[in-house]
């Protein structure tokens, strides 16, 4: 199901004014993609970026075009593991915090 504009508009206002909900829409994003979702990782990674830091940004601190960023979190898309460890570094960075796996 596709999402609406204003659901998207949403999602947005609350990540710029909740850094709480910006950082867990991340957390979610490399815990599904940590659990094998990957397309549920990839959407929510893009719901992230397109919501906080933007895919601009994300490519000028990458040196990449920020069109190919945007195809590698598309449902088609396969990032590298090198492009998504780099995002990563990029974000964390970004949201001033170090992301940890735990088991469990």
């Amino acid at each position: 199901m596709a999402l609406t504009k204003e659901f998207k508009q949403t999602v947005k206002e609350r990540a710029e004014r909740e850094p709480e909900f910006r950082q867990g829409l991340l957390n979610e994003a490399v815990n599904e993609i940590l659990s094998g979702n990957l397309e549920s990782g990839k959407l929510l990674m893009k719901d992230y970026i397109n919501s906080s830091i933007t895919f601009p940004f994300l490519a000028k601190k990458l040196h990449k075009n920020d069109k190919s960023l945007q195809r590698m979190f598309s449902s088609k898309g396969n990032p590298t593991m090198s492009n998504f460890c780099e995002i990563l570094k990029v974000v964390q960075k970004k949201e001033g915090i170090k992301l940890q796996s735990r088991a469990g």
